[in-house]
């Protein structure tokens, strides 16, 4: 029998949990009307589990439930922004689902349910712990993506992202069942004690089982060659799911990848490493190329989210300490950027229409200034513009791809960044230059005016205060070091 102490590293989750069925229960009494209210609630559970998660990280590395899961600086860095990811999207979203009149009380509960999943993504030490985390989390999003039941798009979406999430789940399945067959164990230390032993350690199928395993986690961060998915579904699925997709999803699938790479695999990270610089030139690449012919903005973010993972994969390949710093610091750019930016996208409104066209936005200078600046400094940072936020992600995660002699790698970064640009300079470009046309609804909202404003801030000072971020991430990135 497991003793209790065993279950405090995994209070966050258990309070996920409990919220997450709570609030299901009060729903279903209450019915819809109460989803205003469920939604705070589901914000302070989340809010909660924040401040749970900082309880439980004394600095050291914490095991759990059997040694399937871990507590430890790292996880906590990840878990907080999923969770703040999560508050945000609720945050925003409220506006939208009663404009909308989907104001259901399943929405909330989802999103709790996903963060769940998420949170036990990243704590898993062990390929059984991680399949569940990451199922848990697949079946809130596939709900969430179809979401809007009277929608064709919507609906699409969600079938879509179900199918493909199911193969890519038979992929990651088949990877771990190679895995377990060459080594015996399926848990993360014990794998990396026999590739160490070398009795099995670099045999062909374990490799095989590490490309299959790659193939489905990188499914989850819409990387080359496993991206199809994204663009439809970012178009289909509703603003705010969109916009989930976009942060809290990432961020977690990213963090178990580098947690399978750094604690099963470092010692084939010569084999890993090869996967990992390819599904990083094959993203970038495309996500600066196929982006520029787009007209619909959620569409081009899809493109956009695709090329950022393959930036922040840069770090990853580097293999080294210096790398996953980058990839944190990148991560949470990425994050307080797309957040921002969909902030924005959720403020295109017409009447009761949620305009979507690039083309809509001419003009918005001279009729919502506020808005357009805000919106350009996203897209500068997007694009990488020095002193901006995000020209920071960058630089971190290129010098330590330099430092580990990944020089074409870098190389290849910056011309990918260089040519993403000019879709990004376009956005700005239309709202700055172009004729204007039919003005959006005003005012924004105040929610989302206080996400955009706070968002805008951060990206463009960030120069001025970045030892915070800079040092937690290295911090979070020296715990998986040991």
């Amino acid at each position: 029998m497991t003793p209790l102490p065993d279950l405090l590293p995994a209070l966050p989750e258990i309070l996920l949990a409990c919220g997450a069925m709570i609030l299901l229960m009060y729903g279903v009494f209450a019915g819809n009307r109460a989803t205003g209210t469920i939604s705070w609630l589901a914000v302070l559970v989340l809010a909660t589990s924040m401040i749970v998660v900082f309880g439980t990280s004394n600095g050291g590395r914490i095991l759990a439930l059997s040694d399937l899961y871990v507590a430890d600086l790292f996880s906590a860095f990840m878990k907080c922004l999923v969770l703040m990811a999560s508050i945000v999207t609720l945050i925003m979203s409220q506006g939208y689902l009663k404009a909308h009149k989907l104001d259901r009380f399943e929405y909330p509960v989802l999103i709790v349910l996903a963060a769940l999943g998420m949170g036990m993504m990243i704590s898993a030490t062990d390929l059984m712990s991680l399949y569940v985390g990451l199922e848990l989390q697949s079946l809130s999003l596939y709900v969430l993506a179809s979401f809007r039941r009277d929608s064709q798009r919507s609906n699409e979406a969600g079938l879509k992202y179900f199918v493909l999430g199911a193969l890519s789940s038979g992929m990651l399945l088949y990877g771990c069942s190679l895995i377990y067959g060459f080594t015996g164990t399926t848990s993360f230390f014990g794998i990396a004690s026999v590739v160490a032993e070398g009795a099995n350690g670099h045999s062909l199928g374990l490799l095989f089982g590490i490309v299959f395993l790659t193939a489905g986690l990188a499914f989850k961060i819409s990387a080359v060659p496993f991206h199809m998915w994204t663009p439809d579904v970012y178009e289909g699925a509703p603003t705010p799911v969109t916009a989930f997709f976009a942060l809290a999803p990432k961020v977690a699938a990213f963090a178990m990848l580098v947690r399978v790479m750094m604690i099963a695999f470092p010692g084939m990270s010569g084999d890993w490493q090869q996967i990992i610089v390819f599904l990083s030139i094959a993203s970038m690449a495309l996500g600066a190329f196929a982006a520029i012919g787009q007209t619909n903005i959620k569409r081009l973010m899809a493109y956009s989210s695709i090329g950022h993972m393959g930036f922040a994969l840069v770090g990853l390949a580097a293999g080294t300490q210096d790398g996953i710093r980058g990839v944190l610091i990148y991560l949470t750019i990425y994050l307080v950027m797309n957040a921002g930016t969909f902030g924005c996208i959720l403020s295109m409104r017409r009447g009761e229409v949620l305009v979507e066209d690039i083309s809509d936005l001419s003009g918005l200078s001279r009729r919502q200034p506020m808005l357009a600046f805000a919106l350009a400094t996203f897209m500068f940072s997007l694009a990488g513009i020095p002193l901006l936020a995000g020209f920071f992600a960058k630089l971190y995660v290129f010098m330590a791809a330099i430092d580990a002699g990944l020089y074409t790698l870098a190389v290849l970064g910056v011309l990918a960044s260089v040519v993403g640009a000019f879709y990004y300079l376009r956005i700005v470009k239309i709202m700055y230059f172009d004729e204007p046309t039919e003005a959006f609804d005003t005012p924004v909202s105040r929610e989302i005016g206080i996400i955009v404003g706070a968002t805008a801030v951060f990206t463009l000072f960030f120069w001025a205060f970045p030892t915070a971020l800079i040092s937690g991430a290295s911090v979070a990135a020296a715990s998986l070091f040991p």
